[in-house]
């Protein structure tokens, strides 16, 4: 498992804590940290903190557009799990360009299969390719 691929399912874990305590991004850093350091994989926490914070700091953005590209979706029908998984890769698909499109799509994809609901994956990806779709996020060339 990559380090990215490990501070998401960390920085996940974290969303959901903010989420359902409504602690700040960090306090909930700090907390996760400090309870899952032996599990968690070191390599992934530069990443996992900065989506974190990042994730918490665009929230209303990241909302606005998850309910504009999930037709006929409140917010809060969403899944706990499902939003911040949305919200992640959201926040991914529009402040890390350095991130190809195909890499958020399958990694929240794989998130909302390992968190989710048997439904999840389906939503989450097509909820994300009309997000990058809207921000102009097209699939990269294949060499």
């Amino acid at each position: 498992m990559g380090a990215r691929h490990s501070g998401r399912e960390a920085a996940l874990q974290m969303l959901f804590q903010i989420e359902l305590s409504g602690a700040s991004s960090d306090d909930a850093i700090e907390l996760f940290w400090r309870s899952f350091d032996a599990e968690a994989d070191p390599d992934g926490r530069p990443y996992a903190d900065e989506a974190v914070r990042g994730v918490t700091a665009a929230r209303e953005d990241l909302d606005r557009q998850i309910v504009q590209a999930s037709a006929n979706w409140r917010i809060e029908r969403m899944t706990r799990v499902d939003r911040n998984v949305l919200r992640l890769g959201s926040w991914e698909l529009l402040y890390r360009r350095d991130v190809p499109r195909s890499v958020i799509l399958d990694e929240a994809v794989e998130l909302a299969k390992s968190f989710g609901t048997d439904d999840s994956s389906a939503f989450v990806n097509g909820v994300l390719n009309r997000i990058a779709e809207t921000v102009g996020r097209m699939d990269e060339p294949r060499a």
